[in-house]
């Protein structure tokens, strides 16, 4: 893994549902510097710079976050628990994108600090739509501290 600059980290267990994001936020020029982990587990190493990851540097952040909670090995609560509470990295926004209404996942995510709390929509066209907004919104609209 190099450290050129990460300006998207996808963290989506779901293949289809990955695809579909990479494919909407290329069609907005976004997914340049995306990077794509498939478990919880594998978003930490990357976000902490270990395992796999352990020649980037931490200090390489990237500039958003999409976080899946329903996920093998650690769910998104946890990781964004953990994104949350160190120095380091808790200033990356992160948006919880999930299939999940349940109002304690909505209350706990806000509690630990998430940006935004976006539910999946079923219907394709939608989904897309939303994907690239939350695009656009998170690199070319917000002003994060640096």
């Amino acid at each position: 893994m190099n450290n050129t600059a990460v300006e998207i980290l996808l963290v989506e267990d779901n293949i289809h549902d990955a695809e579909l994001t990479i494919r909407s936020l290329k069609k907005v020029n976004l997914a340049n510097n995306l990077v794509h982990v498939k478990d919880g587990e594998e978003a930490l190493d990357f976000i902490f710079a270990k395992g796999q990851f352990s020649d980037r540097k931490i200090t390489n952040r990237p500039k958003v976050i999409l976080l899946d909670i329903k996920m093998p090995k650690v769910d998104g609560i946890e990781v964004l628990r953990q994104i949350k509470s160190n120095d380091i990295t808790k200033t990356i926004p992160v948006v919880i994108m999930t299939s999940s209404r349940e109002e304690q996942d909505i209350i706990t995510s806000y509690n630990l600090g998430v940006n935004s709390y976006v539910v999946k929509p079923v219907n394709f066209e939608t989904f897309a739509k939303a994907i690239s907004d939350l695009g656009l919104f998170w690199l070319i609209i917000n002003q994060p501290p640096l």
